[in-house]
């Protein structure tokens, strides 16, 4: 990018061709009339519908849009790359920034927006390329990231065990509790000691922490096991085997098992499809 804050490609195609990466900078990345394209961010694999918008903010987080079933002959990608200084001592550390820098921040998984969001920023999307003074294309950008950092909806896509971010709450008991589960996601962890951490009766512990997290606790754990499965697939030479249960699976059928229900696929495709298309840019 050089000495540019924005690289902007707008434009129209008929499939999908680039393998799967990852890079510095950070990227927004929106397609429509696109259904049927499969999108990977870190572990995350989905098809998508005819709209899609995308903010990544790792640079070792893995993306790609693969063409999968789509069969639009007018496919149409906005891709904006760029790269700002979201450190506290930086402008973007003051209060009007908190709402995106926190999106930045979840953005380390991957973001993907909702509906109603990309309908709210999808003229200045669609324009954004047209604008040729750089100051009012930046400024053009920075209202896009504001809106989007105000909706409600967005989710992110990959885990926190792939994407290599530290777990968060707004709990210090929940906090304490996945600080313990990811120390040992390995082990058997038991509801007892988890609640015994969270000073809880076991099933009042269950409620809360699907309150704070929206997840069962039996969920949370095993996608923080897939998480650090996925990963060591794709940065290990181990075996299948060795992976699941040095992740916490007691067999390996039960870690195929569990691995293509999640995940869609086995474990040893999973790690065909990234070793064969990966590349850093």
């Amino acid at each position: 990018m050089g000495k540019d804050v924005l690289y902007i490609a707008d434009r129209h195609k008929k499939e999908f061709t680039y393998p799967i990466h990852n890079h510095e900078v950070y990227e927004l990345n929106f397609v429509e009339h696109a259904k049927g394209v499969r999108r990977i961010v870190g572990d995350s694999n989905e098809v998508i519908d005819e709209y899609d918008l995308v903010l990544i903010t790792s640079p070792d987080l893995e993306h790609v849009w693969e063409q999968n079933d789509c069969q639009s002959d007018d496919i149409h990608e906005i891709t904006i790359q760029f790269d700002l200084d979201l450190s506290d001592s930086g402008m973007f550390g003051r209060n009007p920034f908190n709402s995106m820098k926190r999106m930045m921040s979840e953005a380390r998984k991957g973001l993907a927006f909702p509906m109603d969001a990309i309908m709210k920023v999808y003229n200045m999307l669609i324009t954004l390329s047209q604008e040729k003074d750089g100051f009012y294309a930046f400024r053009q950008f920075l209202t896009i990231l504001y809106e989007l950092s105000r909706c409600d909806g967005a989710r992110t896509l990959a885990t926190s065990s792939f994407a290599k971010v530290e777990v968060e709450s707004d709990s210090r008991r929940v906090l304490k509790v996945k600080n313990y589960i990811s120390k040992h996601y390995m082990d058997e962890v038991r509801l007892g000691t988890l609640a015994d951490i969270a000073g809880m009766s076991p099933s009042a512990f269950s409620r809360f922490f699907k309150l704070h997290t929206g997840r069962n606790l039996s969920d949370y754990i095993i996608d923080m096991r897939l998480g650090y499965a996925t990963r060591k697939l794709v940065d290990s030479t181990h075996s299948i085997a060795e992976i699941g249960f040095s992740c916490g699976f007691n067999n390996l059928s039960n870690f195929n098992r569990i691995f293509k229900k999640k995940k869609g696929c086995s474990p040893s495709e999973f790690r065909e499809n990234y070793h064969k298309t990966r590349i850093i840019v």
